[in-house]
């Protein structure tokens, strides 16, 4: 497929140039890419970026009790894992079907079985761990599933996670297709959606992360009220080493939607901070998640929030 000339202009050369490594690396063996994915992380830890200034303020909020020493290693860590994810998208977007399964343990395939039996689409709820890519590559690799994900205004990078999204999955939904989605689930198909980080749009509220109030994105009750999908919480786990990875699929949440989109939303973000707190460092600390609807929310990473 020829490429748009547009996409060619020397301001995309930097992207270009990365993809390209990442292809070049992929076929790479496992523990070699974990060991390189560290070591770019730990330069990244060392850099005056606004990336780690994020994650140790977001380590700050969300993790108080812990000690500055603590908080600074898992810093340290999220930046390793931050690394070896670059890795794992080239795993996901390029690899065999058979090398994602070797790597990748799932439990709880019975759970999206059993909801698949009834009839009802399935929503996978996740949420935005460094694991993402090979998260959803992982089911996608087993089952025929959608992805929902969120596009992004770098126009080359788009058109690589388009087409390489959509080369392993069903479908790639992007994340305002609402009809595309509702379709899907109506079809009794699986979507993988990870509707957890900072949403200031229509229907967004304020709901508590880790006890700090948060815009938030609600749309999941509503998608599950709308199509009867069932809702599967669904997280990954980076073992240590390279050993791989554990995938689980839990059952579906009870009594779900309920009245209150936002308690629905609080009870998915209980579940997020759980699996935080059992890999903290796997999570991704690099994204502002602490924003307001509003003009008085405090800035807590603005100049005197940092």
């Amino acid at each position: 497929m020829s490429i748009p000339a547009p996409l060619l202009h020397p301001r995309y050369w930097p992207t270009w140039l990365a993809l390209g490594m990442l292809r070049v690396f992929e076929p790479l063996p496992f523990a070699l890419l974990v060991w390189l994915g560290r070591g770019i992380g730990s330069v990244l830890s060392r850099l005056p970026l606004s990336l780690v200034r994020v994650a140790r303020r977001n380590l700050e909020l969300c993790l108080p009790q812990l000690s500055p020493a603590e908080r600074q290693r898992i810093l340290r860590e999220h930046f390793h894992s931050v690394g070896i994810g670059l890795f794992e998208t080239a795993l996901s977007w390029w690899s065999a079907d058979e090398r994602i399964r070797r790597l990748t343990q799932l439990e709880g395939l019975e759970h999206l079985e059993t909801a698949r039996a009834q009839g009802r689409g399935v929503i996978l709820l996740s949420a935005h761990f460094t694991t993402l890519e090979v998260g959803a590559r992982a089911i996608c690799s087993r089952v025929p599933a959608n992805i929902m994900y969120r596009p992004t205004s770098n126009p080359v990078l788009e058109r690589f996670l388009m087409r390489n999204r959509s080369r392993h999955a069903k479908r790639a939904i992007k994340r305002d297709d609402v009809r595309t989605l509702v379709t899907a689930l109506k079809a009794n198909e699986p979507v993988w959606y990870a509707p957890d980080q900072s949403y200031r749009k229509k229907g967004a509220q304020m709901v508590p992360f880790f006890g700090i109030a948060a815009a938030t994105n609600t749309a999941t009750s509503r998608l599950a009220r709308m199509t009867g999908a069932a809702v599967l919480p669904y997280f990954p786990e980076r073992l240590p080493g390279s050993q791989g990875y554990r995938m689980v699929i839990y059952p579906p949440l009870e009594n779900f939607p309920g009245d209150d989109p936002a308690v629905d939303a609080q009870r998915f973000n209980e579940l997020i901070e759980a699996h935080v707190r059992k890999v903290p460092a796997q999570y991704l600390w690099i994204h502002r998640r602490f924003k307001g609807l509003s003009g008085d929310y405090p800035d807590y990473y603005g100049r005197r929030g940092i």
